[in-house]
């Protein structure tokens, strides 16, 4: 991967990923816990969160790590897709490379989309 392309891509994503940190530092009081993980700053044990959430080049999450494995968008909602699984970390940095891309217009395209 071009680190330069990287670097334009969190400038371009700059405002999500402010959103991000602001929303993990308000969580540090309450217990969460800052840390790299893959290139992207995540918060872990966000008081009051279920599941994880990604805001640019941040990854917000209520568990102490993004090492699970969980059922895939399609096996949630398709009985036969039930076996799909997928690490809770990878689809969280695959939204860390949406938005690098898609930068501030990543949230009205994920809504537009059905936020899936």
């Amino acid at each position: 991967m071009c680190w330069g392309l990287v670097v334009l891509g969190h400038l371009w994503t700059a405002p999500n990923t402010l959103l991000g940190l602001v929303a993990g530092l308000v969580g540090v009081p309450f217990g969460a816990q800052p840390y790299r993980y893959h290139g992207a700053l995540a918060f872990r044990r966000m008081p009051r969160f279920f599941g994880a959430l990604t805001l640019g080049g941040v990854i917000l999450h209520a568990g102490p790590s993004l090492d699970v494995v969980v059922p895939t968008y399609s096996a949630r909602l398709r009985p036969a897709a039930r076996t799909r699984r997928v690490s809770l970390g990878d689809h969280e940095r695959a939204h860390v490379l949406q938005y690098l891309v898609l930068g501030p217009l990543f949230l009205p395209v994920y809504f537009i989309c059905g936020g899936v």
